[in-house]
């Protein structure tokens, strides 16, 4: 039996790849098909440093892929994408960051007939610049409602005019590009790719950060406002529901006009916290050294009058005891003069003061 003949550029290729799959962590399988060269060749240029392309024949793909398999665990789950023209990518970035990346390098383009539509599409409803002629029939044979108005031929009803996955003939081509449709993306379209065993599709890869990142917080907020609602305290709820049921009792006891003391010392905190803003340290200081000078100057008056009141009232008194001495003195003489009258032992001759 005569062995295959196998040139040696090819087994060369083979072992090129094989060994590419061992050395990078990340796989990525890639359709090519319909990718302009000079658009390849700008990707490339995009990609060098960081990725690894190489483009190959599927049975030579596939050989490199058996060759390996025993090395690297699932790396067989790859074949099935290698679909249209494929080809690899090999590299250490993430594969979701890698495919944003493609993605993001993408250009639009019209359809060329023979190529199948990625995605749904759609013509809308509304005017359009065509005048009523031979265009209706065509509009009516792509399944879409038409009428006229202002003159002009317009689209009565929305409508998939392709489905993602169908061929596209001339006759739809033809009339996308009169609609201005360019469905097709120019680009490295990755399929999916390999990691650590598992191979991710590109429903998977075609991921959205900042969507993601939405979804999360929404969720958490959700969660928490969940949590509330069924009395379920947790370090991220506790301060709310407390605050939550302040306010509640304090909207009941104001229904039910109930007087709160807490109430009434909160009045009392404001009050003094109004005070103590409007009162500055500064000022409070300057005012009751004002305050002392003042006391200061009315005092020191006061002890001078109090001194000469105290001694006009000391002569005063001394007065009036001397006279009162004299008096009582003189009382006493004739008390004694009478005294003696009566006893007829007073002595007319003698002289009395």
């Amino acid at each position: 039996m005569m062995e295959a003949h196998v040139s040696e550029e090819k087994k060369r290729s083979v072992d090129e790849i094989a060994k590419l799959i061992l050395e990078y962590p990340i796989i990525g399988a890639v359709n090519v098909e319909n990718l302009p060269t000079a658009q390849l060749q700008k990707m490339r240029g995009q990609l060098r440093g960081n990725v690894v392309l190489r483009i190959a024949k599927r049975r030579l793909i596939k050989l490199a892929i058996e060759k390996v398999k025993t090395e690297k665990k699932g790396i067989e789950a790859l074949e099935p994408q290698l679909i249209g023209m494929p080809a690899l990518l090999f590299t250490k970035d993430n594969p979701f960051a890698l495919f944003g990346n493609l993605k993001k390098n993408k250009s639009k383009a019209a359809a060329k007939p023979g190529q199948t539509a990625p995605a749904d599409i759609v013509i809308e409803a509304g005017p359009t610049p065509f005048s009523p002629g031979p265009i209706i029939s065509e509009l009516t044979m792509a399944g879409l409602k038409t009428g006229v108005e202002g003159g002009k031929v317009a689209i009565k009803m929305e409508k998939v005019v392709v489905k993602k996955g169908d061929v596209i003939d001339a006759k739809m081509a033809g009339l996308l590009v009169k609609f201005g449709k360019e469905p097709m993306e120019i680009g490295l379209d990755l399929v999916a790719a390999y990691e650590n065993g598992m191979v991710f599709n590109k429903d998977v890869l075609d991921f959205d950060a900042d969507k993601f990142m939405i979804n999360v917080s929404e969720g958490a907020r959700y969660a928490i406002n969940l949590a509330i609602e069924i009395g379920f305290p947790t370090k991220e709820t506790i301060e709310i529901m407390i605050s939550k049921a302040y306010l509640e009792s304090k909207a009941l006891a104001a229904e039910q006009k109930i007087e709160v003391d807490a109430k009434q010392s909160e009045k009392k905190e404001e009050v003094k916290a109004e005070g103590a803003k409007e009162t500055k340290p500064d000022e409070v200081k300057e005012a009751k050294a004002e305050t002392k000078e003042i006391k200061e100057e009315k005092t020191e008056p006061k002890h001078e009058i109090k001194e000469k009141k105290t001694s006009d009232e000391v002569l005063k008194t001394e007065e009036v005891k001397d006279k009162d001495y004299k008096e009582k003195k003189d009382q006493k003489e004739v008390e004694g003069i009478v005294e003696k009258l009566k006893k007829g032992e007073f002595d007319r001759s003698k002289k009395y003061a």
